[in-house]
Parts: structure tokens; sequence; C-alpha cells
């Protein structure tokens, strides 16, 4: 399950890219019951998704030309630069080069070689969101693509493993244990990202959302949907078995 340790490999940040921030904010507060804290002109209209009081994502204008609107996931790692040279070396492309955010981090933009976007985040003052794996907070991703894991592999030295019974493969970071699995690959002709919240009842946001996956139960893992917001941004919503 994810963590707060944020060990390297392990995701430590999430935002969301969409063209009106302001309408973005109330409807993640209908669907997730999140709050919204702008942090100013300074910051280019970047801000930050709280619930009961700690930082679970943020949320920022898009800003690259073209871009649609959509979930981006960091991933830890204590060298941002030496990650971007793994990505290149192994097919994929750097979008948007490493570049310290004030005294917060060093981050940079990155796709996979099958298209799926991700990012990094080198921590300084901020390790990473505040909450993971409770209500309202980021609890799972899972990587929709065409290929394997081995690009991830390589650049984050992921322990990618199966589950007899289970379809697809799992991921890890490297050098821990069962428990600390936070993602699946799912075979898929597009390839992107999806980041998977906890929330009480996933009914009750597909309610609210434009529903992709209908709620549905799976046995040993909770209730599940997926979702996308008024933007086309998608993302899971789950509902998890108390272990």
């Amino acid at each position: 399950m994810l963590t707060t340790d944020f060990v390297p490999g392990a995701p430590n940040w999430i935002d969301l890219g969409c063209p009106d921030v302001v309408a973005a904010a109330e409807f993640y507060g209908r669907a997730l019951g999140w709050t919204h804290v702008s942090l100013g002109p300074e910051a280019g209209g970047y801000g930050f998704f709280g619930h009961e009081g700690r930082t679970v994502a943020a949320v920022g204008p898009l800003s690259e030309p073209g871009a649609a609107s959509a979930w981006t996931i960091y991933f830890a790692s204590p060298d941002a630069d030496s990650v971007c040279r793994s990505v290149s070396s192994a097919g994929g492309k750097v979008r948007l080069e490493p570049f310290d955010v004030f005294t917060s981090g060093r981050m940079a933009q990155l796709t996979d070689p099958a298209g799926a976007e991700f990012a990094v985040w080198q921590a300084g003052d901020l390790p990473g969101v505040d909450a993971v794996s409770s209500v309202g907070a980021l609890t799972w991703v899972e990587l929709h693509s065409p290929d394997d894991a081995s690009f991830y592999r390589t650049v984050f030295s992921w322990d990618v493993v199966t589950i007899p019974g289970a379809p697809g493969s799992f991921f890890r970071p490297a050098g821990t244990g069962e428990g600390a699995m936070f993602g699946a690959v799912v075979p898929d002709s597009s390839a992107y990202w999806l980041p998977y919240f906890e929330v009480a009842d996933p009914d009750a946001a597909a309610a609210v959302a434009d529903v992709v996956v209908e709620p549905c139960s799976l046995e040993g893992i909770g209730r599940i949907a997926v979702l996308a917001d008024p933007f086309g941004a998608r993302f899971g919503v789950m509902s998890s078995v108390t272990p």
C-alpha cells in the first residue's frame, strides 16, 4: 500500500492540470469533499487540494500547448536529473527539463515510450502530499499501457511481480515487501496513468461525475469506479476492504 515514507520510486505527489481551476475545485469539492487553497499569483494559479486539513493533491492551469486536462503522478527520487537521463536512455521523453520549485523541491515532466505521461519529484522542503491510503487521499495507481513495466524497472528499479490468480502485474519500490505494492499494469491500447482516491462511498462520487466504469465490487479489494471530471480528466475512486 501507499505510505508517506516516500522511498525512491514511490508516488509522492499528484496534481491536476485543467483549463479552469475554480470550476475544478468546485467539482472535486462535491465529488471527493476536497477544499482548495490557492498559492497566489506568484505560483501562477497553482494551489493545493486538502481533506480534513491535510494536503492530498494539487491543481493548476494547463501549461503545455495543446495539453488535455489530466492528472499527473509524481514519483520520488533523490536525483531528478539522473531520472531524466535514465528516461532518455530508456526510450522515453523529457517534456520539461528539471527545475527547482522555490525551496520545495526539484521536478521534471516525462513521458514513457508508449506515451504515458508522469513526473518526478526530488524533495526539498516539501517531501510530498500529507496523506495517502486514507479517505480523500491517493490510494492506488494504474499504468494503462500496451507495454509492460520494463521501462519503469529501468528508470526507478521497481520490483514488478505477479500474483497467482490476479491478472496483469504489480509494482512496488525496489527492496520493499509485498505490503508496499502501490499499483498495477493494465493492458490497454492507450497509454496513461490512472490515480485512485479512497472514498467512503464510490456510488456517491459517481453520482456527481461522468462515469467511465460503473461502480462495482471486487472481491478482496473493495468497491471501485472510474470517473471523469467536467474537463475529461479521468480518475478512480475506491472504498477499500479493511484488512
